[in-house]
């Protein structure tokens, strides 16, 4: 049997975000990396997630409020994210990839001992091993629900029609942002939200996206489960045909499509991980420490595979973290600061800590009918909260509006070098800009310190001796 030539440093298993930053990271460092890659590279970012779903939200955005797009806008709308994707997948390409110095290979990989596995068969050896496999859609197992046309984040993009009636099972961050999309376009969407809109974000942060939602023609059931679904009509073929949706409201809701977008699943199926005494939680990700190192020691992994969020800059961060200390055998831990957006219109952006609940914290907020730069743009829903700890640090904070992942930024840093309002206060900004916000709601939690007894005390004495000097500058000048 063929093996292939030499041991490698590290074996790179997937070539989503992870695999990829992965691999040129440990290329860079000056080893030989053999990426593995069952598909395409790219990953779902790519094909499946950020490039198409923003891609669809800047489209759909023309149609707010207008009629319904037709076959031919839909169509219009397809080439526009064909063309987006076209445009960034030579970055993510094999021939990219190698010229980065990585060897890429495509099949299905399984490890069979400690620096040994198995590429169809064929033998690979290997010091250091980062698994990157990413994770799917999770399906529920719903009863009748093979009867339906069933799409997910993944599938939704094969859609050559628009649905005229579209149920989405879920209430988070890809339920919200495909579902405003597809109202816009012209679909009529309900959303079954079990656990509600958006249930990781700040409450008043989530009801301003209910809000929005709405107004573009989403029906929003808060706290309804789907139940079970049913076929409208009999096509002969499950699964292609219009289906009624039972919730547990006692409604039915009538689906041309039905997406699910519950969740994820891990991809450590098939890999043999219990081979190399991998462990695996209850969920069957993968479980890492601090570095990213698995249970085996010469095995890390990162990017969805793992218990981290499931989000492409964590993806990227955390295997550059992984990949650099299995080739140089430093013990550098990944960073904890995570932001995340949901690009919904409006958007929201939050990191850290984003309440105070019962932790003697406060927060600091600024709601955007008193943002210049929201006014004059006429787009003044939204609002930026800071959560402050002592001495004035800022440990994370919520932003609704515009561009909202943008003005993150300057809050994660914040966050990640421990700085205070006060340090934020002292920064000129531009003016004006969205910004703006973050920047008084620091200058108003600074201000505050000018209140107590200590400083206004300082303060009141420094005044008077200030006036008295001048005053007698002033006589002795007229003199």
């Amino acid at each position: 049997m063929h093996q292939f030539d030499d041991v490698v440093d590290l074996l790179v298993v997937g070539g989503g975000t992870a695999g990829m930053v992965g691999a040129r990271t440990a290329a860079r460092l000056g080893a030989k990396v053999l990426l593995v890659e069952r598909a395409r590279t790219g990953g779902d970012c790519l094909w499946t997630g950020c490039v198409p779903s923003k891609t669809l939200l800047s489209a759909a955005a023309a149609y707010t409020g207008q009629a319904a797009a037709d076959l031919e806008s839909f169509t219009a709308v397809r080439r526009r994210i064909a063309a987006a994707i076209t445009a960034i997948e030579p970055d993510d390409s094999p021939e990219t990839l190698r010229a980065a110095g990585v060897g890429v290979r495509h099949g299905s990989l399984r490890f069979v001992a400690p620096g040994r596995a198995e590429l169809d068969g064929v033998p690979v050896r290997f010091r250091q091993a980062l698994v990157a496999t990413g994770s799917e859609p999770r399906i529920p197992d719903l009863p009748g629900l093979e009867k339906a046309r069933v799409v997910t984040s993944e599938s939704i993009w094969e859609l050559t029609e628009l649905p005229g009636h579209l149920v989405i099972i879920g209430g988070g961050t890809v339920a919200c942002e495909l579902g405003q999309a597809y109202a816009r376009l012209g679909s009529e969407v309900t959303m079954l939200a079990g656990t509600g809109i958006l249930p990781k974000e700040d409450r008043e942060a989530a009801g301003i996206i209910r809000d929005s939602l709405q107004r573009d023609g989403v029906r929003i059931l808060d706290g309804v489960e789907a139940q079970a679904v049913e076929a409208a009509t009999d096509t002969g073929t499950p699964g292609s045909g219009a289906s009624i949706v039972r919730a547990s409201d006692g409604g039915s809701y009538p689906a041309d499509v039905v997406l699910v977008a519950i969740g994820a699943t891990p991809r450590t199926m098939d890999l043999c991980l219990d081979t190399l005494g991998v462990d695996l939680d209850e969920d069957s990700q993968i479980v890492v420490d601090a570095m990213m190192r698995t249970s085996a020691p010469t095995i890390w992994a990162a990017g969805d595979v793992t218990q981290h969020p499931d989000l492409t800059h964590v993806a990227g961060a955390y295997a550059s973290t992984a990949a650099s200390n299995a080739v140089l055998g430093v013990r550098r831990a990944a960073g904890t600061v995570v932001p995340r957006v949901t690009y919904t219109s409006p958007e929201v952006a939050a990191v850290g800590l984003t309440g105070v609940g019962g932790q003697g914290l406060r927060e600091s907020t600024v709601h955007h009918l008193h943002a210049d730069r929201a006014i004059t743009e006429g787009h003044e829903e939204g609002f930026t909260r800071l959560i402050i700890g002592k001495g004035g640090r800022i440990l994370g904070g919520t932003i609704v509006g515009p561009r909202a992942g943008e003005s993150l930024a300057e809050l994660t840093l914040a966050v990640q070098q421990k700085l205070s309002t006060r340090d934020i206060a002292a920064v000129i900004h531009p003016y004006p800009t969205y910004n703006d916000s973050l920047w008084n709601a620091a200058l108003a939690d600074a201000g505050k310190a000018l209140d107590g007894r200590v400083v206004s005390g300082a303060l009141s004495v420094l005044l008077r001796l200030t006036r008295r000097r001048v005053d007698r500058r002033g006589q002795g000048a007229a003199t």
